[in-house]
């Protein structure tokens, strides 16, 4: 079967995606080995008996709802790739705008930054490649995530530290930034049975208090952890901005103020530890 055909079939197979044809290109490239860019200069190379049916094997599980970056075993994250498991969230466009933010902070070139929560370590790790002078540490409750993040550091590149632990619990020291994405999402969510979070640990998404239990304590522990100016970044659900703004200010913190992700929705709270 030439490639034009074997993606039609396979959009048509998966139109209860909402991504159907990028579903199907990546899982095609993952079979061949290939960039879009090469399935879109050859439609009319043929595929192979064992290629068509790797390929086929995938459409199946996809159609069954399981993440294309399970079935491919990574997602880009800033223009990078990340390895993912079923054992951390997979990495989404909405939190570059935590990125966009930590990296436009006045920090200085060596700045202490811990990423809590880190699971596939892309905050942490995208952090320590961008600035390579910052002294990045991961943190993460999971051994199993940690081991995906620490892998990640190393075929990426980055210089990380990895500490297993709850929140800031096992970190000494202060420091200058402190970036999470923690679980945000209530028990009872319907989100919760829809898309790609089935197939997500749910001890990463879901936490209690309407969502805003892990997103208090991490506030509560911060003020001494970090460094009179520094700052927490938290990204939080697109109804909870006004929320964490006032356990931000309730804690003291100031410069409090929420900034909104590509679809214009609130995405990331951050304040400043007092002077």
């Amino acid at each position: 079967m030439r490639i034009d055909a074997a993606l039609r079939q396979a959009r048509s197979r998966l139109e209860g995606s909402p991504s159907a044809a990028l579903d199907a290109q990546l899982l095609l490239c993952h079979v061949l080995g290939q960039t879009r860019t090469w399935l879109f200069t050859w439609p009319e190379r043929e595929l192979n008996a064992d290629q068509l049916a790797r390929f086929q094997s995938l459409l199946a599980r996809r159609e069954n709802g399981e993440p294309v970056a399970h079935l491919t075993g990574e997602r880009e994250f800033f223009g990078r790739p990340f390895r993912v498991t079923a054992d951390t969230l997979i990495p989404r466009p909405d939190t570059e705008t935590l990125i966009d933010l930590a990296l436009g902070l006045p920090l200085a070139e060596d700045a202490r930054v811990v990423d809590l929560g880190t699971g596939s370590g892309a905050i942490g790790i995208t952090l320590a490649l961008e600035q390579p002078g910052w002294q990045v540490t991961l943190v993460d409750l999971s051994e199993a995530a940690l081991q995906v993040a620490q892998t990640n550091a190393h075929e990426l590149g980055a210089t990380v530290i990895c500490q297993p632990g709850s929140w800031l619990a096992p970190c000494e020291g202060r420091f200058d930034l402190i970036v999470s994405n923690p679980p945000y999402i209530e028990d009872n969510d319907r989100h919760l049975q829809e898309g790609d979070v089935r197939f997500e640990p749910r001890s990463a998404l879901v936490a209690g208090q309407q969502g805003l239990a892990d997103l208090a304590t991490i506030i509560q522990q911060a003020s001494d952890k970090l460094v009179d100016g520094g700052w927490l970044l938290l990204e939080h659900g697109f109804e909870q901005g006004e929320a964490v703004r006032a356990l931000l200010a309730d804690a003291g913190f100031g410069q409090v103020r929420t900034e909104t992700d590509l679809g214009g929705n609130d995405r990331v709270t951050l304040g400043q530890n007092p002077m």
